[in-house]
């Protein structure tokens, strides 16, 4: 069965422009979670321009009385050493899944995925932690099927694409050939044993 995370990124940033809890995180969390959704979603970034290092600890708080509900964290795990650096925020939340993210500090959204010829030696340290954390691990990747078999290869359990292509081409001509790009991609990830 297919499980809807919610991501919780934008409440965050529009609570942000405000200064007075509105709309509520927590809040959010709550209704999500109490009208059904398999799991909540956040992607703190060192800038802090949505979700904030409270938020994740809050939130972690919250789902200990939701045991049927995952967690997962988005991030790149070699940016941020202060407390709001994402390894440090995973040590202490433990949560169900880690979606690692190769974003630059400075890019506005996710915008490319791992490249494992490149980030296999860092990568594959921070994985083998994760999973003794008892994290499940998630890379984002590309819709490149070499990319991927090489993903399964550092021990990862399931990928997540890219999907602005994808997005761009929805009513372009290409859709077709694009669509095709992300089929080969996903069914290299399950012939691979990722989720």
């Amino acid at each position: 069965m297919t499980l809807l995370s919610v991501n919780l990124n934008k409440v965050a940033h529009l609570r942000n422009t405000r200064h007075l809890n509105i709309p509520d995180v927590m809040q959010a969390v709550a209704v999500s979670v109490n009208a059904g959704a398999g799991g909540i979603t956040v992607h703190p970034r060192p800038d802090r321009r949505h979700i904030r290092p409270h938020d994740v600890y809050d939130i972690a708080d919250f789902l200990k009385d939701h045991p049927g509900v995952e967690f997962n964290i988005e991030g790149n795990p070699f940016e941020g050493t202060d407390e709001a650096g994402y390894m440090r925020l995973v040590r202490a939340t433990r949560p169900t899944q880690c979606t690692l993210v190769p974003d630059d500090p400075g890019v506005f959204t996710s915008c490319q995925g791992w490249d494992p010829a490149k980030s296999a030696d860092r990568l594959r340290p921070i994985i083998q932690e994760l999973k003794e954390l008892g994290c499940r691990v998630s890379l984002f990747m590309d819709p490149d099927p070499e990319k991927i078999a090489a993903a399964a290869d550092l021990q990862c359990d399931r990928i997540e694409l890219y999907t602005e292509p994808y997005a761009a081409a929805f009513a372009q001509p290409d859709r077709v050939a694009v669509t095709e790009q992300y089929t080969r991609a996903a069914q290299t990830a399950q012939d691979h044993g990722l989720g």
